[in-house]
């Protein structure tokens, strides 16, 4: 495959067992940050895991015979 961008040049400075896991630790913290970003600035999230969902409106229909 042929190195028509120019990223593979990368691994040339930064070595694949240093690279690959900083990439992936640095998408796992920002993961966890927006989770925790989620949980510490909205009312619903904390219920939405806690399983209290607000109530929402309904249509109640009884059939008569």
């Amino acid at each position: 495959m042929a190195d028509t961008d120019g990223q593979a040049g990368i691994w040339l400075v930064v070595p694949p067992k240093v690279g690959l896991p900083l990439l992936l630790g640095t998408v796992t913290l920002i993961a966890v940050l927006v989770h925790a970003s989620l949980i510490g600035h909205t009312k619903w999230f904390p219920k939405y895991w806690d399983g209290a969902a607000a109530k929402t409106a309904s249509i109640e229909t009884s059939v008569v015979r």
